[in-house]
C-alpha cells in the first residue's frame, strides 16, 4: 500500500516527503533536475533535462511526454502545499532535432489559497533562443505544509543513451492487452506521486504511446510529429491497472487530433484523465 502523504501528521510530513519523493521514478529516471526541491544546484538555477534517444520518435523528433515531464504543469511545489494538477497543455514549436539538453523558464501566474497557474517556455540548454515548447496548467492544493522544508537528497538515475536503449513505455511498466490497449500496472510508490494517487509521468507515458500508435495508424506512416499535448486530471488514480483507450480523428488539413482516456480498472473502470495530441506528418 503506497503512503498518503495527507494523512501523516505535521512533524512527520518531510519525513514522508524525501521517502516518496525519493522513491518516484517520473524525474529520476528522466534525469529532469527539480533545484527547488533537491540538493546539489544553486539557488538560481533552472530545471533542465538531457534529451535521449528514448524520448524521439521514428524519426527522431521530440515525443510529448519528455517535455511535459520535463516541465510539469503547473510548477506548484511540494515546499509550498501539496499539490496535485487538474491540467496542462503543451505547444510543441521544434521538433529538438540535435538539441541535447532542454532548460525551463518559469512564470507564476498565480498561487491563490487553493489554486496555482503557472506558464513555461522550454529552450535548448545551449541556445536559449531557441525555443522547444511552451506550456501551462492550473492545479489544486490537497493541503498546507509544515514550514521548514530542507533540500532533499534525490539523485538520479544513471542511465546510458543509446539508440538500442528501452523506451520509456517499456521502463515505466506500460503493456498491451489482449484488448489492443495499453495499460500501466497496479500503483506503487515507484509511480505513485506524494497524495498516494498516479503521478503525471506516467500518465503522460501511458497517453504518448498510444497516441503515438493511433496516429501512426490514420496517417499510414510513422513520420508524424507531435503538436499540441493536452490533459486534464479528472480523478485521482488509486489501484489500478490502468488502462489507456483512443480515438484518432484525420482532418483535412493532414493533421490527426488523437483523443485519449485513461481508465483506473481496480475502481470499476473509473475515468481519471482525459487527453488529446496533435500530431501532422512530416
Amino acid at each position: 500500500m503506497v503512503k498518503d502523504i495527507c494523512e501523516v501528521t505535521p512533524d512527520q510530513h518531510w519525513d514522508a516527503f524525501e521517502e516518496l519523493w525519493t522513491g518516484l521514478i517520473s524525474y529520476r529516471y528522466l534525469n529532469k533536475t527539480t533545484p527547488a526541491l533537491d540538493t546539489g544546484f544553486a539557488d538560481d538555477e533552472l530545471e533542465s533535462m538531457p534529451l535521449r534517444h528514448d524520448m524521439r520518435n521514428a524519426h527522431g523528433g521530440i515525443m510529448a511526454a519528455p517535455l511535459a515531464i520535463g516541465c510539469p504543469e503547473p510548477s506548484w511545489n511540494d515546499d509550498l502545499v501539496v499539490p496535485a494538477p487538474v491540467v496542462s497543455f503543451t505547444q510543441i514549436l521544434d521538433d529538438a532535432r540535435g538539441v541535447n539538453r532542454i532548460e525551463v523558464y518559469r512564470e507564476v501566474i498565480n498561487f491563490g489559497r487553493q489554486m496555482g497557474f503557472t506558464r513555461s517556455k522550454v529552450v535548448d540548454a545551449a541556445d536559449h533562443s531557441r525555443v522547444i515548447s511552451t506550456s501551462a496548467g492550473m492545479g489544486v492544493s490537497l493541503g498546507d505544509v509544515p514550514d521548514g522544508y530542507e533540500a532533499v537528497e534525490n539523485p538520479l538515475i544513471p542511465v546510458e543513451d543509446s539508440p538500442d536503449m528501452p523506451r520509456l513505455h517499456e521502463v515505466f511498466g506500460v503493456e498491451k492487452g489482449d484488448d489492443g490497449w495499453y495499460r500501466l500496472p497496479e500503483l506503487s510508490k515507484e509511480f505513485s506521486a506524494p497524495h498516494a494517487a498516479l503521478h503525471l509521468g506516467p500518465i503522460h507515458i501511458v497517453f504518448d504511446i498510444t497516441a503515438h500508435e493511433l496516429a501512426e495508424q490514420a496517417a499510414g506512416t510513422d513520420h508524424i510529429q507531435v503538436e499540441n499535448w493536452y490533459v486534464m486530471f479528472v480523478k485521482p488514480g488509486l489501484i489500478g491497472p490502468f488502462r489507456c483507450e483512443g480515438e484518432a480523428i484525420a482532418a483535412r488539413s493532414g493533421r490527426i487530433n488523437v483523443n485519449l482516456t485513461l481508465f483506473d480498472e481496480g475502481r470499476d473502470n473509473r475515468t481519471i484523465t482525459t487527453g488529446s495530441g496533435v500530431f501532422r506528418v512530416v
